[in-house]
């Protein structure tokens, strides 16, 4: 207390100076529209700029809360589009009449530039994550869970010599498998594809209907190239890839409920 005292004694000549301006600036504003205006502009801006940056800050620190919030909002779009169902989204969670469920997950590990790439996500067994699960993401096809933890998984990714998967041109009945040779983490290979098929670079790659794990037309990519050569039957394709595969932050685990029941009728065939 006794500093407060001393620091008011010793500025007091200051302190009474700007003490007196302040009336005089407020008697000028209060008798002076044109004045008065230009106060109220000034103390707009002011304040203005301040909420402005106060929100940006608000912003910056949520930007976690609405991500979650979207990966949300997705997971309950790509319900209602793989299980064709036109239900009230929130009723969809208690829908038992869908055969495909979706869960959101965050990669924490990523590695792309292997010969078997694999792919952590922060949702494992405590998420009810099994093995032979898709992953995707909002751009395409990731790959398959192959094993799992109470909460992580790690996923098969198609850059993996083992990843074969059912896929097909969008707009052709002709199914193939997605391959991966290795020499761009971009790029992948449809095999299978037979020699009358009418080839265009651009055409769009989708997984077909022929697995247990992914729903149908789920985007892939577009095809880059092709070649053929006159002693074979079918065409070496690439495809450029939809997803980024060095940048993925979300995924979204597809859970088929009728995989059990169709794994045990695959197995009297074997």
């Amino acid at each position: 207390m006794q500093q407060i005292i001393n620091f008011l004694i010793k500025n007091k000549n200051g302190l009474l100076y700007v003490f007196l301006l302040l009336i005089a600036l407020g008697f000028t504003v209060q008798a002076n529209s044109y004045h008065q205006s230009k106060f109220l502009n000034s103390s707009s801006w002011l304040t203005g700029n301040i909420y402005q940056t106060s929100t940006n800050i608000s912003t910056y620190f949520s930007l976690q809360k609405e991500n979650n919030t979207l990966l949300e909002e997705n997971k309950r779009l790509r319900n209602l589009l793989f299980n064709k169902n036109i239900v009230a989204p929130d009723s969809i969670k208690t829908d038992s009449s869908s055969t495909y469920n979706i869960v959101t997950a965050n990669v924490i590990k990523n590695s792309y530039s292997l010969s078997k790439n694999y792919i952590t996500i922060n949702a494992g067994k405590n998420q009810n994550i099994k093995e032979d699960m898709g992953v995707i993401t909002s751009n395409g096809i990731l790959g398959i869970v192959d094993h799992t933890s109470n909460n992580f998984s790690l996923v098969q990714s198609i850059l993996n010599t083992k990843s074969t998967i059912n896929a097909k041109l969008k707009n052709e009945a002709y199914f193939g498998s997605l391959t991966w040779d290795t020499k761009d983490f971009n790029t992948a290979q449809l095999t299978d594809i037979p020699r009358l098929v009418k080839l265009k670079i651009g055409d769009t790659v989708v997984t077909g209907a022929s697995s247990s794990i992914f729903p149908k037309d789920i985007p892939i990519g577009v095809i880059k190239n092709y070649s053929l050569k006159k002693s074979e039957n079918v065409y070496h394709i690439n495809i450029s890839l939809f997803q980024d595969m060095a940048n993925i932050k979300n995924v979204y685990i597809i859970k088929n409920k009728d995989i059990v029941e169709i794994k045990e009728l695959e197995k009297k065939i074997k």
